[in-house]
């Protein structure tokens, strides 16, 4: 009777073993094999136009949503759309509820402590904004500047900005590469306002209760050509340093190859000219690295 009782303990005790052994190997497959599924869901805000947005039905449209399914075509895997609020993008990738992010996220060394970027599928200039007659149309500075390594040029343009910004307003989207510039430093202490979509930071722009606002140009070029406000964007653009390194694709640290697969189908779109074509049409101009 005793040996019994432990011959059955014993078999209770292998068979958790073994489905505790099952379990983890099943979550570990899961965990490291996203690519291995026939389906990649991307995440994107659809509140950013012309990068990401939507259409009067609802559905996602812009630059990258196209660009998306451009991309799975090429890695031969279906492409599922999930949209996703900007704050919470990095921590819902995190969370599995998607596999990979495109959402005009610029590649930046605090973004990379988190996740992985694919190689930079196109340039995101940053601009300042004003409503035309605003005091800040005259600002006189150089076209652009790099921020990577600021030359003289550089320099004096932030000094001027800084200046001009004094006792001003700045609105800009909250969790961004252009809420990090502004709180850098760079420009001195601004009087910065933050909102969680660029539609909200672009109508308190044009109802003045904002002076002035930061994101990427041609987001305020989108605007004022869909809206007919007359928004102007004043000061040089913006590139390197706190904006990053260009627009990528995010992925888990741990997705090795999904993040090979995104790079290859970068490389095909790039060659193949679709980059450049899907940039132009709804930039305006060819965007792509």
């Amino acid at each position: 009777m005793k040996y019994l009782f432990h011959k059955l303990l014993k078999e209770k005790i292998m068979n958790i073993i073994k489905k505790t052994i099952f379990s983890v190997l099943a979550s570990l497959l899961i965990i490291g094999n996203v690519y291995a599924s026939d389906k990649i869901k991307i995440g994107t805000e659809g509140a950013y136009p012309p990068w990401n947005s939507k259409d009067a039905s609802g559905k996602l449209i812009g630059f990258e949503v196209e660009l998306a399914y451009t991309l799975c075509r090429y890695i031969g895997k279906q492409c599922v759309i999930v949209e996703q609020d900007w704050d919470g993008m990095i921590p819902a990738l995190i969370m599995r509820k998607f596999d990979a992010i495109m959402a005009g996220m610029s590649i930046t060394d605090e973004r990379k402590k988190a996740i992985s970027f694919s190689q930079g599928y196109a340039d995101e200039v940053a601009s300042l904004a004003v409503m035309k007659g605003s005091d800040l149309e005259g600002m006189k500075t150089p076209a652009g500047i790099g921020l990577s390594s600021p030359n003289s040029d550089a320099k004096k343009a932030l000094k001027t900005i800084t200046a001009a910004l004094a006792g001003k307003t700045v609105c800009t989207q909250t969790g961004t590469i252009h809420q990090n510039f502004l709180e850098s430093g760079d420009v001195g202490k601004v009087n910065l306002r933050t909102y969680k979509t660029q539609d909200e930071v672009n109508l308190d722009l044009a109802s003045g209760r904002c002076d002035v606002a930061l994101a990427a140009a041609v987001a305020f070029s989108d605007y004022a050509e869909k809206s007919g406000k007359p928004v102007v964007l004043v000061g040089p653009t913006f590139s390197g340093g706190a904006f990053g390194n260009g627009v990528g694709v995010g992925i888990r640290q741990d997705d090795t190859e999904l993040l090979k697969a995104f790079n290859k189908a970068i490389d095909k779109a790039r060659k193949n000219g679709d980059i450049s074509r899907i940039a132009t049409k709804w930039f305006g101009f060819d965007a792509s690295m």
